[in-house]
């Protein structure tokens, strides 16, 4: 009998945060690449901020959670909450230092060198250019901000999550402010009382009761003034709605010179404590527990529901406390008194700019072309070309979209066609993230307007994006369409959209399914893939699906689609254990996937017993990787890429050998537990040969990448593939001119037009 392998030891996996982390220094390594133009570099110091602000509301959150809750579970990598949260501490630490040390080190000088100045202390102004702040702080600054004093009638007040602060100790000077008149109100008081019906004493007890009463008061003055000398606390809020970069003019013209709105406030703060001596201020910002949970059986309304939840992370409890470097005990101690910060684990001092995102703005610096790539224009899609009736290009055949690299157009006319065409009876999508002035909305707005059965579903759970989910559920309401939330307990994670048209031969379903979001602003940034059918097997069960997600319908089978939470998982498993078997049989095995995130742990499992039957798998994980490659007799025929590019890599694509008839598949769904068992997800077979062949040498090409892609190691480093003697190859680069190339010329010169939308059908 064959001796069967364990393959659930903890030392088999690597911690899901763990990972993150790592992911995350991938992501800054880009900002430490000297080959990469400068203001690249600074936006990729600015995405590993915002990561990390995410990751600890989130994540972290989570754990603290877990740890307030007394749960001792571990996880698959033999780690409960405390060990999570130790390693956590210690890896974000190294993390935040490495990103502070490429900044001060790095890439401030080189900003210098190009004539860009991040002024970081006032004294380093000229006195043209100090006059010029404390003029800006008097006529735009000032007259926004709102001082807080703290003390026993004014408590400390609610710090906002993520939002700027500057804390300050002040002192009281004692020279007629408002506690002298206070005193000298005390005092008239009592000579009211007085006049107010008591009896008047006599010559020299008069006299004796005046200089009492002068004597009294001065006590009290003294005490006042002495009270007045104890140092204060106080706090103001760095207004989020100002540029944090402010603009300062240079006699120089060909210098670009910042300063930080903080420190405008810092050096004027004394303005908004008159009568006070500010003995010193330190900016500080805070972290708050975002990760909320709500119980959809006894919620009567989830929108109202949600909306009730995200007051409240406002006020959830501080996670992580950033001061600067060097901030002064006393103020620190209040802080920590007044957040109720008791572990120091979770204040981190920073050397340098407190919150990093606001590098992103300086991208798009004028006159720096030289200093970022040149912008990526979307190719169009040969098959649909604009002006086209998208219906009759989709009759011809079956339509891959790659993206950002091809135009997200082609998705956003499917949707105006058939809002405007009068043979089209009904629209249908679901919506998890969509952009701030989002074409798709307006769309379905105004199918509805002209009579079309509109239905809708949008995912208010979608994390940070429910305020803006919300406002699009209620304008899709007003205009007449069916807005529905999914299913109780479950998020519909999956990118379908269905157009059902009346036409000479009958009913046809028109579908489009992909891997990204129903967003035309990320479309521009994310790598992901897309099809557009009239397939009627597909048809079928988009029509299946949304029945599903509108009532009770729970269909028995599917013709081509695998859904999650109940079949997905089944699907892939079985895929896995087919290659398993295939190999064992000698018969042609290989497995390719490339996804956003693998920690399931029964996924992982069942890899490894595919590469300990000689299936050879190559893994493309952009972010989280719980499966650790190169161990003798588990994972030794298993190796995993991750490229970070210029674009976030979004897509999801599975590619099963099958014993050479390979079966293609995409969808939305990641090998996570959260997608496969929580959420409705779609993952879709890619049946047309033709396009089959464009999908798989999409993997072909990503992995021969030897710029951006970084290979796990044995040991759970990632490393960069050394590129000496070797064609360098940029698979994002190369995706670009392919689509570019695709285009035919005479339709290039239409490309540089301005797009007009063609003219309603029907």
């Amino acid at each position: 009998m064959e001796k069967t392998t364990d393959y659930t030891k903890p030392e088999y996996f690597e911690n899901r945060e763990i990972s993150w982390i790592k992911f995350n220094r991938r992501v800054l390594n880009e900002a430490r690449d000297k080959t990469i133009p400068l203001l690249e570099r600074l936006k990729f110091v600015s995405i590993t901020s915002s990561n990390l602000d995410e990751f600890f509301m989130v994540r972290v959150a989570s754990l603290k959670d877990m740890l307030h809750a007394g749960v001792k579970k571990a996880d698959i990598a033999g780690m409960d909450a405390l060990k999570q949260l130790e390693r956590v501490n210690e890896d974000t630490r190294e993390l935040v230092n490495l990103q502070y040390s490429t900044y001060n080190r790095s890439l401030l000088p080189l900003m210098n060198q190009e004539n860009i100045y991040i002024i970081d202390a006032y004294e380093k102004l000229t006195q043209e250019q100090a006059a010029f702040v404390d003029d800006y702080f008097e006529n735009e600054v000032y007259p926004v901000l709102t001082p807080m004093a703290v003390d026993s009638s004014r408590p400390f007040p609610l710090i906002r999550n993520r939002s700027l602060n500057i804390a300050a100790v002040i002192e009281y000077k004692g020279t007629g402010g408002l506690l002298d008149h206070k005193s000298a109100d005390g005092q008239n008081e009592d000579t009211d009382a007085e006049a107010d019906g008591q009896e008047p004493d006599s010559g020299t007890h008069t006299a004796t009761k005046e200089d009492a009463g002068k004597e009294k008061s001065s006590k009290k003055k003294d005490k006042k003034a002495k009270k007045g000398a104890k140092p204060e606390f106080a706090t103001v809020q760095v207004p989020s709605g100002m540029a944090r970069l402010v603009p300062v003019p240079s006699k120089n013209p060909e210098e670009k010179v910042f300063i930080l709105l903080e420190q405008v406030i810092e050096k004027n703060i004394d303005k908004l404590f008159l009568n006070y001596k500010v003995l010193c201020a330190y900016p500080y910002r805070i972290m708050r527990n975002a990760d909320f949970s709500i119980d959809e059986d006894e919620a009567p309304d989830l929108l109202k529901e949600i909306q009730k939840q995200l007051k409240k992370r406002q006020w959830g409890e501080v996670i992580r406390l950033e001061v600067e470097d060097g901030i002064d005990k006393k103020l620190l101690e209040f802080l920590k008194d007044e957040l109720h910060i008791e572990n120091k684990q979770d204040i981190f001092y920073i050397s340098g700019p407190i919150d990093f995102t606001f590098l992103m703005k300086m991208y798009g610096l004028p006159g720096c072309d030289h200093l970022r790539y040149e912008p990526h224009k979307p190719q169009l899609v040969p098959e649909v070309m604009p002006g086209e009736n998208i219906f009759e290009a989709i009759q011809k055949g079956d339509i891959l979209l790659h993206h950002p690299y091809q135009t997200f157009g082609p998705v956003m006319e499917l949707i105006r066609q058939a809002a405007n065409d009068e043979q089209v009876l009904a629209i249908k999508m679901t919506l998890y993230r969509v952009s701030g002035n989002s074409p798709i909305i307006a769309s379905l707005a105004q199918a509805a307007e002209n009579g079309k059965q509109v239905t809708v579903l949008v995912e208010l759970k979608a994390r940070f994006d429910e305020e803006n989910n919300i406002v699009w559920a209620k304008k899709l309401e007003q205009a007449g369409c069916h807005v529905i939330y999914g299913i109780v307990g479950l998020k519909t994670h999956s990118k379908i959209a269905l157009v059902v048209r009346r036409e000479d031969e009958g009913i046809r379903r028109y579908v489009h399914l992909g891997t990204g979001n129903y967003n035309d602003s990320t479309a521009k940034l994310y790598t992901d893939c897309g099809v557009l059918t009239c397939s009627e097997a597909i048809g079928e069960d988009a029509t299946a699906v949304f029945n599903m997600l509108s009532g009770y319908s729970e269909p028995l089978s599917w013709n081509s689609l695998a859904v999650a939470p109940i079949w997905l998982r089944k699907k892939f498993l079985k895929l896995v254990h087919r290659e398993t078997r295939n190999a064992r049989e000698g018969k042609q095995a290989y497995i390719r996937a490339k996804m956003n995130s693998l920690c399931d742990q029964e996924m992982i499992e069942a890899l490894y017993e595919a590469s300990s039957a000689g299936v050879k798998i190559q893994l493309l994980i952009r972010g989280i990787c719980c499966l650790r490659a190169g161990i003798p007799n588990v994972s030794e025929n298993i190796q995993v890429h991750s490229i970070v590019g210029n674009f976030l890599e979004h897509s999801r694509i599975f590619d099963f050998c099958n014993d050479g008839h390979a079966e293609v598949y995409m969808g939305s769904a990641d090998w996570m537990p959260r997608n496969l068992d929580r959420r409705v997800e779609i993952v879709f077979p890619v049946l047309d040969e033709e396009l089959k062949k464009k999908v798989l040498h999409i993997l072909d090409v990503e992995f021969e990448d030897n710029v951006k892609a970084h290979v796990l190691q044995q040991d759970g480093t990632y490393e960069k593939i050394d590129k000496r003697g070797k064609v360098l190859v940029n698979s994002q680069e190369i995706f670009c001119k392919e689509a570019e190339s695709l285009v035919p010329k005479e339709d290039k010169a239409y490309q540089k037009r301005v797009f007009v939308p063609a003219e309603p059908v029907g």
